[in-house]
């Protein structure tokens, strides 16, 4: 099983959004990814705790797939790609992992 992960810090305003905004909407697109994909074997998106590290990451991403070639076809998938190149318009920052257990 593969698990990625992602964090993401995101522009305080981008794409006529807020920063909250933007992360509400984007925890809601990446989560419906799990409709479309079947490779998806889990996923779930965290918003940082408003009381929490303002250093810390604003969004993460956490995602379970059988294999990396699973991980390969989500990244490859036209609904992860329109998710991606939003975020892409929204994000200062990223960090990903993809790790076996």
């Amino acid at each position: 099983m593969i698990k990625h992960i992602v964090f993401f810090n995101l522009a305080e305003n981008a794409e006529g959004k807020t920063k909250a905004e933007n992360a509400e909407f984007i925890k809601t697109e990446l989560e419906n990814l799990k409709h479309l994909i079947p490779q998806i074997k889990h996923i779930e998106v965290g918003l940082n705790h408003k009381d929490a590290d303002q250093n810390n990451f604003d969004l993460a991403l956490y995602s379970e797939f059988e294999s990396l070639e699973d991980v390969n076809i989500y990244q490859a998938h036209p609904e992860h790609k329109r998710v991606a190149a939003y975020i892409g318009k929204v994000r200062v920052s990223r960090a990903a992992i993809d790790y076996e257990i």
